[in-house]
């Protein structure tokens, strides 16, 4: 079942997936690649109506914003882009360049001069006011500061990034004329224009606010909802890094930074980088300016709170709750009950096993309710949900209470929430044993598209619940006996969740368990138990499980036996229903494979009662026949 508390992780850069940066002492300058675009803006500005057609002019404007926006690319790329949208602008454009990079720098002067009449007349072509308007009385300001010395190395600058535009342009159109006579080279190009795009966001030196901001954002949300589309962790990094390296105070890249390493799984970069945004963030004083010593006192809070969930992540909760308790002893002192909230549901992460944690969890939804923090809340229902599936309760009230918590997700438009909640009763039915049913909700989500667009075009979110879903879904075929249907959904899981993906841990547990199964059924033992390594690694009870199952097959049956009575009294003390049934299931088959069946019996008739009390049918059914087999 889904853990529904991965997403109480509290991201003060993050309010519905966009990120609010604050860049300090990175001001906007000009570069070759912007002088480039006001030359497309002042194109654009200089053709008539009736140059351009209504599609073209549609697609060059929202081209605009991306280019404005984001970081620095190569001349070659910027030509592409252009000519996509609209290629009798993108003549234009090269022409405009070549000119001016071909010429003088007086060339370069009378263009930035030539700027401002843009805002002038009763209708001028730009507002003042608008996107575009301000970008270019930014660049206009930031041209009219520089000396002549550094107005001199813009337009070599500039040269250069049109010998290098050129010299790109070349080897693309010599790579494709190649590339017809021969179908390899076409593949080296293809491999030669992944390096160039992941090498284009850092084309020219260090971002600018706007560029950083952006390029923060887009990564942040990215993470968040669509891993697969956002830059690879060591790419990332890099640019991170590249970004440190001219603003060590910049705080919000050292929290994308700590997101990034997170992804890895790296424990010490993540701390490191976690601590390094709190201390840039009160060093700096961005909260404390505002909020005076308010704000001070809440970085340091929600640093203690982030420390604790970053180290119950990574299991190690005497350390994890250390740190919970610094954070419910700074924010009693603020009296910050949103703060003490996140504590409270912390606390019920680091207690569920205690026999009276459901009270806990009970308090934390009642008061977030009452404090008006429908996230929290529906976090908490959802949880006690699945505490309550896991004590036996009965499906009509667990579904009861979900749609009460559906409803304040449609009301406050919690799409992430809707999506877990989803997941959580594809879980419960499949706890329960009613394929059925838990086939209908996996679908319902698969089919089902996001509230929010990750990019434009994409409506679905590949967050854990799809991952969830679709485990259940290859399990479901799997169970019914449709291997190749299984593998198919593996396979599309496999594509949308990379194996460095946070969740392909996800799939590669649900791989490894239908693998292990296909073999114990084909009598292949030596295969399935090659398996049972792979699956420790992922999940250790199931790990010793399987041991115990393929020991069993290959009559190995003292083996077998002392493993079972181990992971029978573990299982027992951890209150793992489920896999206390299955153990006992195979103890049974283990007597009667003995000659013993008249010994089995009372094994199978305390699985049964089991099943029974906790409604798990599909066990129920299992032992059912067991004890018929046995009989």
């Amino acid at each position: 079942m889904a853990s529904v508390h991965e997403s109480l992780y509290f991201n003060p850069m993050m309010t519905n997936g966009v990120v609010h940066a604050n860049v300090f002492g990175i001001k906007d300058w000009v570069t070759p690649y912007k002088i480039a675009v006001l030359v497309l803006l002042n194109e654009m500005g200089r053709t008539g109506e009736g140059a351009v057609s209504l599609l073209e002019r549609r697609r060059l404007n929202q081209l605009l914003l991306p280019l404005l926006q984001g970081p620095d690319i190569t001349l070659s790329k910027l030509y592409k882009l252009i000519e996509d949208s609209c290629p009798q602008l993108a003549n234009s454009v090269q022409i405009r360049i070549k000119l001016m990079a071909e010429g003088e720098l007086k060339d370069m002067e009378q263009f930035f001069d030539d700027l401002s009449d843009s805002f002038s007349g009763t209708e001028p072509e730009v507002h003042k006011t608008s996107v575009v308007g301000l970008f270019l009385r930014h660049m206009i300001l930031a041209y009219s500061k520089l000396s002549f010395s550094q107005v001199f190395k813009l337009y070599t600058a500039l040269q250069q990034y049109f010998q290098n535009g050129e010299r790109k342009t070349v080897e693309d159109a010599d790579m494709e004329l190649t590339s017809r006579e021969e179908s390899e080279r076409k593949m080296e190009k293809e491999e030669l224009d992944v390096s160039v795009r992941e090498e284009e966001v850092s084309c020219s030196g260090p971002l600018s606010q706007k560029q950083a901001e952006f390029f923060l954002s887009q990564q942040a949300s990215l993470l968040k909802n669509d891993e697969t589309k956002a830059l690879t962790p060591a790419s990332l990094q890099k640019e991170l890094n590249n970004l440190l390296k001219f603003n060590p105070d910049f705080a919000e890249a050292h929290y994308l930074s700590y997101l990034n390493n997170l992804r890895v799984q790296d424990v010490f970069s993540s701390t490191h980088s976690l601590l390094h945004y709190f201390d840039r963030l009160i060093l700096t004083g961005a909260e404390s300016k505002s909020n005076g010593e308010e704000g001070y006192g809440r970085s340091l809070r929600y640093a203690a709170l982030n420390l604790a969930a970053l180290h119950c992540r990574f299991g190690h909760y005497q350390q994890a709750e250390l740190a919970l308790q610094e954070a419910i002893r700074i924010a009693q002192e603020s009296n910050d009950h949103v703060c003490l909230q996140h504590c409270l549901s912390w606390l019920y992460v680091l207690g569920q096993k205690r026999s009276d944690s459901y009270v806990l969890l009970e308090h934390s939804v009642k008061k977030a309710v009452h404090f008006g923090l429908p996230y929290l809340a529906s976090l908490g229902i959802q949880s006690l949900v699945q505490q309550r599936a896991f004590a036996g309760k009965t499906a009509n009230k667990l579904m009861d209470a979900l749609k009460d918590s559906d409803l304040l997700h449609w009301k406050h438009s919690l799409s992430e929430l809707i999506d877990i909640s989803i997941a959580q009763k594809t879980a419960i039915w499949r706890l329960y044993g009613r394929s059925t049913m838990a086939l209908q909700q996996a679908q319902m989500l698969l089919s089902m598209n996001s509230l929010e667009s990750v990019n434009a075009g994409v409506q679905q979110n590949n967050t854990e619940s799809f991952a969830v879903a679709l485990c259940h879904l290859a399990e479901l075929h799997a169970e019914q006996g449709c291997f190749t249907a299984a593998s198919e959904v593996l396979k599309h899981l496999k594509e949308r969740f990379p194996p460095n993906s946070q969740h392909a841990q996800l799939w590669m547990l649900c791989d490894q368990k239908i693998q292990f199964d296909r073999a114990m059924n084909d009598g292949k033992y030596h295969l399935a138990d090659s398996l049972v390594t792979g699956i420790t690694a992922l999940n250790s009870i199931e790990g010793v499980y399987r041991k115990a199952v393929v020991l069993q097959a290959q009559n190995q049956m003292s083996e077998a036996h002392k493993l079972l009575q181990k992971l029978l009294i573990y299982c027992q003390k951890m209150k793992n229903t489920e896999m206390v049934i299955s153990v006992l299931l195979s103890v049974a088959e283990l007597y009667w494979r003995s000659s013993s069946p008249t010994i089995a019996l009372p094994v199978l008739l305390q699985a049964l009662a089991l099943s029974k009390e906790y409604r798990l049918q599909y066990l129920a059914s299992e032992t059912v026949l067991n004890l018929a087999f046995a009989q």
